[in-house]
């Protein structure tokens, strides 16, 4: 799977992929491919339109086809609207979502950075299932453990998938700690806890931190942002990992920073 968005690099990430596809075509049934659309960026299109967000039926069409281009392909495997619009309209988002599946331009849908509640809303306006949530999440990032996302995932079948699950590389192998940070302390003793763990399986920190997230039964889905494809290949050693409940909970108790009430 490759996770892209129409910002990530001006388009330049899509343009990228689309000229190793177009040298490599073969690779396309092999691959899920992943985009997102709905931010706009300050100064466009007028020099005083601000920093926003928009899923007005018409841009997330114009962005879709914008992406097709980039990319160089027919059809999108997994469209996304990557931050909550505070203006959204969930029927025109359902009537841009209808005219691109009719058109054979997306196969499925998501969101990004959806709060339960915007789920359910725009779910109801949708005539196709919402697919994936893809929210942040890590042992230093814990909000949608608590907060609904992932049982409204396991409820509705939603795919949750992580992004920074390494929490910005925070609890990658080399990282070193900012010890002027307000969590010194949380993360220096959470990190302690990963490479106690990671001993005993004979593996390392972040692949420990990533099995972590995959021992939950809502199929959480990491996304690796590596640009080193030793780490990536590492990475996936973690689908391997099985960690027992007290080691997930000892995780857990060390990225919470205190003990389960």
């Amino acid at each position: 799977m490759f996770d892209l968005a129409d910002i990530y690099g001006g388009g330049a990430a899509e343009i990228v992929l689309g000229d190793a596809l177009r040298e490599h075509p073969e690779m396309r049934p092999q691959m899920v491919l992943s985009s997102k659309c709905g931010i706009r960026q300050q100064g466009v299109p007028s020099a005083d339109a601000p920093y926003r967000y928009d899923f007005s039926a018409d841009y997330i069409v114009q962005s879709c086809e914008g992406s097709l281009e980039r990319m160089g392909v027919d059809v999108i495997d997994l469209y996304l609207l990557h931050r909550p619009d505070y203006l959204m309209n969930p029927d025109e988002v359902a009537d841009a979502f209808t005219r691109l599946k009719s058109a054979g331009k997306v196969r499925e849908f998501g969101v990004s950075n959806f709060r339960p509640s915007q789920v359910t809303l725009l779910q109801q306006a949708c005539p196709m299932p919402l697919t994936v949530n893809q929210v942040e999440i890590s042992l230093l990032k814990l909000d949608p453990f608590d907060d609904g996302t992932l049982d409204q995932c396991l409820c509705e079948k939603i795919t949750p998938m992580a992004w920074s699950p390494l929490s910005g590389g925070h609890l990658a192998d080399s990282a070193p700690i900012d010890r002027s940070l307000p969590e010194y302390s949380r993360r220096s003793t959470l990190r302690k806890t990963l490479d106690g763990i990671a001993r005993s399986h004979s593996t390392s920190r972040s692949v420990a931190a990533l099995a972590w997230l995959l021992k939950h039964p809502a199929g959480i889905v990491p996304i690796i942002g590596s640009t080193d494809v030793a780490n990536i290949q590492a990475s996936a050693r973690a689908a391997d990992l099985e960690l027992g409940r007290e080691e997930w909970y000892r995780l857990m108790e060390a990225g919470r920073g205190e003990r389960l009430p």
